[in-house]
């Protein structure tokens, strides 16, 4: 359940186009280069299609009987995707595992791009960009070999595969849809390249059917985009160059009783094929409300709404000031600070104002049907929440040589408590801390256990060490932005091995130091006190507020129980 974002090239710093994305649930969090293919035919002719187990969870091959192999743990095991997907047979052996089950198959073509793959398709060498985020639909079809073959995320990685620019990837996906069908849930794809970038909705209509619907709009150029969750197209416009759709979209939903031509001449995309939010009232609209105020505050959004299907918050809109990555990244990072919503106060943040909210909830029901789920209690919904499992800001900029035009800025963990990491999109290798994960190995080799580590440590007093963090992220971040802005004006034109040499070297440097950050809070804050090198653990103590709340002036002061009932408050 994601966050995704745009920014049109005439809305930033730089004039890069930017997509981002933030993928929150934790599961098989590495990242992976894809190597391209080019000059000859591949070994095979046919492109193996597999299935997502971020669509519906774990599913079973009905054919052989055996699940599909994509799971939490792994989102992909064997040998079509390059080398880094594959496993040893003794690493197999060890956890019953075996090669990921293909759902079906299409045409492969003779040369493909490289790519950087994590739960979906994210960046690939030509600077085309992807970002993601789940939306509740009225059908869900499950897959079925030779009639449902793609969810987004497969599709985003063939777009990336075999597509240069935002249009053409948009119509591939359109027409891998319709020629093989569409499983899983409604899903927004965010696509952009150095010059434009594009949203495309799509969703299921037939849990028999063959085909899907999906609907693409275009981000003005000075443009800012959010979606988190819900659909956010709104009325598709037939002659415009700026929209473009499925072929059978208009006759599906009046046939289904979805839309009526004759009471709405242009089909409302959201209500017609979907329930509006997910999980209930502001789950999805506070984080829209928060990240397009956080763009531009003179806007003044309303916090609040009439329903899910509101007008309040618009398409996109125009930023107050241009954007640059780390405002972005800034964006991603917030829990509602200094609004009404704020999670860093009140009982459930605790005496350290953490803003982490467990979710445990009992309540059961389709959660994609918001117009009957109806959940006893909810929490406020951040943009940074604790199980996000990695975040990526992309951005593509002409007039730059090809090299330096394209970075992927990737966060491991959940965005308030990471560091960016930048990979240029023309890598020739992508450096093994990042490649390297897995939910069951605590492993100190890997930069995302190194993260989240920190961060899980961090809310045990969160008030006190997020500081700390953040002096090591803000230091760490600003020697990166420093040396892309050296490569980007310096005279000559860096080989693809050096920009990979810094690439590799700054992401494992980061890497110890977030280790290193690890140990400096351990001892800082050792059994809730302060050591450094002026004091040894000096007491720390609860502040006054919540420590009536919690009920500390009623305790065991006298051995007369009614004195220690009695409310002490001055």
């Amino acid at each position: 359940m994601c966050t995704t974002m745009a920014v049109g090239k005439h809305a930033t710093l730089d004039g890069s186009v930017i997509i981002a994305h933030s993928d929150d649930d934790v599961s098989d969090e590495r990242l992976i280069q894809v190597p391209a293919t080019s000059g000859h035919a591949p070994a095979r002719d046919t492109r193996p299609v597999y299935y997502d187990n971020a669509a519906l969870g774990p599913m079973t091959d009905p054919v052989s009987g055996r699940l599909y192999n994509a799971s939490e743990l792994y989102r992909y095991i064997g040998g079509s995707r390059g080398p880094g997907y594959q496993l040893t047979e003794e690493e197999k052996a060890a956890r019953d595992l075996y090669d990921s089950i293909p759902l079906g198959s299409i045409p492969q073509v003779a040369s493909t791009y490289a790519y950087f793959d994590s739960s979906y398709g994210v960046m690939n060498e030509k600077r085309l960009m992807i970002g993601e985020c789940t939306c509740g639909a009225k059908v869900h079809p499950t897959p079925e070999p030779g009639m449902r073959l793609f969810y987004s995320a497969e599709l985003s990685r063939v777009a990336l595969e075999r597509c240069s620019n935002a249009r053409q990837a948009i119509q591939l996906m359109g027409q891998l849809i319709a020629d093989y069908g569409y499983y899983g849930t409604g899903e927004t794809l965010l696509i952009g390249d150095t010059d434009e970038a594009w949203v495309m909705e799509m969703c299921g209509y037939d849990m028999d059917g063959t085909d899907g619907l999906w609907v693409a709009q275009r981000v003005p150029d000075n443009g800012y985009f959010v979606a988190a969750n819900q659909f956010r197209i709104r009325e598709v416009l037939t002659d415009s160059d700026d929209f473009m759709y499925s072929e059978n979209l208009h006759e599906v939903c009046e046939a289904l009783g979805w839309w009526d031509p004759a009471i709405s001449p242009l089909l409302d995309w959201l209500p017609t094929v979907s329930f509006g939010e997910y999980s209930h009232p502001y789950y999805s609209l506070r984080r829209v409300w928060r990240a397009l105020t956080k763009a531009k505050p003179s806007a003044n959004l309303p916090a609040w709404v009439e329903n899910g299907y509101t007008r309040a918050y618009p398409f996109t809109l125009v930023p107050d000031r241009k954007l640059a990555v780390a405002d972005v990244a800034a964006i991603y990072r917030d829990h509602y600070e200094g609004t009404e919503f704020d999670l860093t106060r009140g009982a459930g943040a605790g005496p350290w104002s953490n803003p982490t909210r467990y979710e445990n909830n009992p309540d059961q029901g389709n959660a994609f049907e918001i117009n009957v789920y109806a959940p006893k209690g909810a929490w406020e919904r951040p943009l940074s929440i604790y199980r996000c499992g990695m975040m990526w800001i992309n951005q593509a900029r002409a007039g730059l040589p090809e090299a330096l035009s394209g970075i992927a800025w990737v966060g491991l963990d959940r965005p308030a408590a990471n560091c960016l990491l930048p990979f240029y999109c023309g890598v020739t290798k992508l450096p093994d801390c990042v490649q390297r994960m897995n939910l069951l190995d605590f492993d100190m080799e890997s930069a995302w256990w190194a993260f989240n580590f920190v961060a899980n440590f961090a809310t045990l007093k969160y008030g006190y060490m997020m500081p700390d963090l953040q002096a090591v992220q803000a230091k760490l971040e600003a020697v990166a932005y420093g040396k892309i802005a050296e490569f980007n004006q310096d005279e000559g034109n860096p080989t693809p091995e050096q920009l990979t040499g810094f690439c590799c070297e700054h992401a494992d440097a980061v890497r110890k130091a977030w280790w290193s950050l690890a140990n400096q809070l351990i001892v800082k804050y050792n059994d809730g006190c302060l050591t450094n090198p002026t004091v040894t653990m000096q007491k720390i103590d609860y502040p006054e507020p919540w420590l009536r709340q919690a009920g500390y002036y009623q305790g065991p002061i006298s051995y007369d129980r009614q004195v220690c009932r009695e409310d002490r408050a001055e």
